[in-house]
């Protein structure tokens, strides 16, 4: 049992920084080409630094600072739409910086249309853990995992009543963790926002040209996205506004793998 206990938590810990391993596996040249792109956006060479960033994220380095500068460049070409986009995914990312959340409010607050974004209540909203990221939250839940394992090495151990006591509070803990674990993954699944990339796109009355025009949405809104048939999308913007629109007019933001790759080298401006 004890053995079983060990190689538990070595399997834990080898999952939790097997990912950095990797990453610092490639990270001189990844690191170049986000230098080299953030000194192309220093110079006003806004088109260059896009694609700088966007070769890093291709090719899996999806830190939240590259998708953050990459909405800072979008927004200094003019694209409204694609900046509110890159500046939501980087927040999955790195939830708590400041600097983003400022370029992101500033950014809405261009958008054209005046929807009232639903904020629907969910347990992430709730439990505060739209705070947290992904590799933070695995890396909580590893370190819970690692302490019930070794309270209950010690209980099979020793059978002292202190040693009882303290496995029902590591068991508690775990257990509370564990939920954490799963209402975060949840929220993630559940994230159904868009993104309006186009400057103007028609919202119809079903998937199909000749269907009437209900309304309009204009570049950088953000609206729940239903479902997908042919190509078309079925977008909703409260219980009574909804209609299609070619899915070539919007973007959903959750569609990214979520996990800093250690953001930790890399810089960050305001607008």
């Amino acid at each position: 049992m004890i053995r079983l206990i060990k190689l538990t938590t070595i399997g834990l810990l080898i999952v939790y920084f097997s990912s950095w391993g990797l990453m610092a596996k490639n990270l001189g040249s990844e690191t170049e080409i986000f230098f080299d792109a953030n000194q192309a956006y220093k110079n006003g060479r806004f088109q260059i630094a896009a694609d700088g960033y966007l070769e890093l994220i291709e090719n899996g380095f999806d830190a939240g600072h590259v998708y953050y500068n990459l909405g800072n460049t979008y927004f200094r070409l003019g694209s409204l739409g694609k900046a509110i986009l890159f500046y939501e995914r980087a927040r999955l990312l790195i939830p708590r910086n400041d600097d983003l959340a400022f370029n992101l409010s500033y950014a809405k607050e261009q958008v054209v249309d005046a929807v009232d974004e639903q904020q629907r209540i969910s347990m992430l909203n709730i439990s505060g853990l739209d705070s947290l990221n992904w590799q933070e939250t695995f890396f909580i839940f590893t370190i819970t995992n690692i302490f019930f394992f070794s309270i209950l090495g010690i209980r099979l151990v020793k059978e002292a009543d202190w040693s009882y006591y303290l496995f029902i509070l590591s068991a508690i803990i775990f257990s509370i963790c564990a939920c954490v674990l799963f209402i975060k993954w949840y929220g993630t699944i559940s994230d159904d926002r868009a993104v309006v990339l186009s400057e103007e796109a028609l919202v119809r009355a079903g998937p199909d040209i000749k269907d009437t025009v209900l309304f309009k949405l204009h570049e950088g809104t953000v609206v729940h996205y239903e479902r997908k048939e042919d190509n078309w999308a079925l977008l909703n913007l409260s219980k009574d506004k909804r209609g299609w629109v070619e899915s070539i007019h919007v973007e959903q933001i959750a569609k990214i793998e979520r996990k800093d790759k250690n953001a930790a080298p890399f810089s960050e401006r305001r607008l």
